[in-house]
């Protein structure tokens, strides 16, 4: 009983008040836990519950203040729409008007644009005759100097793709070389190492068993100053023999483990051994594989390098030369366009002038020669005495220009002749006014008027007007004054229009 009651009073050992204590932590961590989940699925619900009142809330203000918008827009849109109607009338009734008068002059302009039509596509046809010839022109001297660039790629590029040809079949002999080399190494190499081998492997059994039989005999001399210890362990301690008993069973077990693992150690310094052979048999073979290669490759790298710098030569030179014919062709490009939007110029000014023109110039537009026959004929034979090449050949390309410069020339001459009819008209009408306002001065009665010359009071047949007002007379003998003309040569007007 008493033995009983000492166990039972025994206090609890430190691992057992770890484990106690653990699980009440974990205990305490579990209900805290729950309570969590709780509070998170209540306060979850509730949120959810706000959301959806929140948003029926929402849709009932949405719905009573559109239905207030709507009122308030219907009766905006109905007077809109009334004042639209009113402003509607008014420009239909305008647009009514407009089109009659349109229609009058569509009917004008029909006749207008017909006439027009006819004089516009036969200069169309002229100046396309011009554009075609150059364009003729210019495609010549292009595919001329195309084919030339091209012939000179193609010879270049046989050129390079031979010497390709011949470094390739270079490259593969020396390829070919090593790779045989290499393999009569690698088969020597193979048979120094089976030797090596097997003379390590021979040394590290005989090693073994030098080993093996100190390790008996020291293992032996160990057992018996054991077995002495263990029997006067035993006759000393008997009381604590179940105890060393349990020992000896755990060092059976950790002596097992150690030989296990003397092996393994035994294993691993020889595979170690053995590698480390094989490694330094390896470096030294791929050093000097390295340095062949190395060589090989610096060979390959000046050769390459001299490859890349005719390939870039090459390069260079074709680019340079699609460079100059892209700058060319744009060039040509940008020249072609400059005269389509001049030529596009000139017809809309045609057609914004042939509203101005008279029914006379509708009808012939082109007027003859003023010249004689006999001048014609000795302008004809001067010219080609003074002509030089260059102004012969600047002559031909603007042959087709002839009535457009006849026309020229004729608008030029009328305004002319009106500016100074305009200026005669002028000097006239200042003549004509001073006459009205000293008529007026003699009619009225004023102090001004009296004490000046009174122009309308006649004595003895004379009146009082000064002899500047009255018409100079003119003998035959007298010579008028040169009338003055604007001459401005054809080379100037060309060389600004063109």
């Amino acid at each position: 009983m008493s033995k009983k009651g000492k166990k039972a009073k025994t206090p609890l050992s430190d691992e057992e008040q770890l484990l106690l204590f653990q699980q009440r932590l974990l205990a305490d961590e579990e209900v805290a836990r729950r309570k969590e989940r709780l509070l998170s699925v209540f306060l979850k619900d509730k949120l959810a519950k706000e959301e959806h009142n929140s948003a029926l809330n929402l849709n009932k203000i949405n719905t009573q203040w559109r239905t207030v918008l709507r009122e308030v827009k219907t009766k905006e849109l109905h007077k809109d729409i009334e004042i639209l109607s009113q402003t509607f009338e008014r420009v239909v009734d305008c647009k009514d008007s407009v089109i009659k008068s349109l229609a009058k002059d569509l009917s004008e302009a029909d006749e207008q644009y017909a006439h027009a039509l006819r004089s516009h596509m036969h200069n169309i046809d002229q100046l396309l005759a011009l554009q075609r010839c150059r364009l003729n022109l210019l495609e010549e001297n292009y595919s001329m100097e195309l084919e030339t660039l091209t012939k000179e790629f193609e010879i270049e590029r046989k050129t390079i793709i031979e010497q390709h040809e011949k470094e390739i079949r270079y490259l593969q002999d020396v390829f070919m070389a090593m790779e045989q080399n290499y393999i009569d190494s690698e088969y020597e190499s193979k048979l120094e190492f089976q030797s090596m081998w097997d003379d390590l492997k021979n040394k590290n059994i005989e090693e073994k068993h030098f080993l093996r039989l100190q390790l008996e005999s020291v293992v032996e001399d160990l057992w018996r100053r054991f077995q002495d210890a263990l029997k006067n362990y035993t006759d000393a301690t008997e009381d604590r023999k179940i105890a060393f008993e349990t020992l000896k069973v755990k060092d059976e077990k950790s002596s097992k483990d150690i030989e296990v693992q003397m092996k393994r150690i035994q294993k691993l310094q020889d595979s170690i051994l053995i590698l480390k052979g094989k490694i330094m048999v390896h470096s030294r073979e791929s050093e000097e594989q390295n340095q062949y290669i190395r060589d090989d490759k610096e060979l390959v790298l000046v050769q390459l390098r001299k490859l890349k710098a005719q390939r870039t030569h090459v390069r260079e030179i074709a680019q340079e030369n699609l460079v100059k014919l892209t700058l060319e062709s744009n060039a040509t490009l940008k020249v072609l366009r400059a005269i389509v939007d001049k030529g596009e110029k000139i017809l809309k000014l045609a057609e914004i002038c042939r509203k101005f023109e008279t029914e006379a110039e509708k009808v012939l537009p082109f007027y003859s020669s003023i010249l004689t026959p006999e001048e014609q004929e000795e302008i004809e034979e001067i010219i080609p005495e003074e002509l030089t090449e260059e102004l012969a050949k600047v002559i031909a390309d603007y042959i087709g220009m002839d009535n457009f410069w006849k026309r020229f020339n004729k608008v030029k001459l009328e305004q002319l002749s009106l500016q100074q009819r305009r200026t005669q008209l002028l000097e006239i009408n200042g003549k004509l006014r001073e006459m009205l306002k000293r008529y007026l001065d003699g009619i009225s009665v004023s102090d001004e008027v009296l004490s000046q010359l009174n122009p309308l009071f006649i004595v003895n047949y004379r009146s009082n007007l000064p002899q500047a007002l009255s018409k100079p007379t003119t003998q035959p003998d007298d010579k008028k004054s040169p009338a003055t003309y604007n001459i401005i040569e054809a080379a100037h007007v060309i060389s600004h229009i063109l």
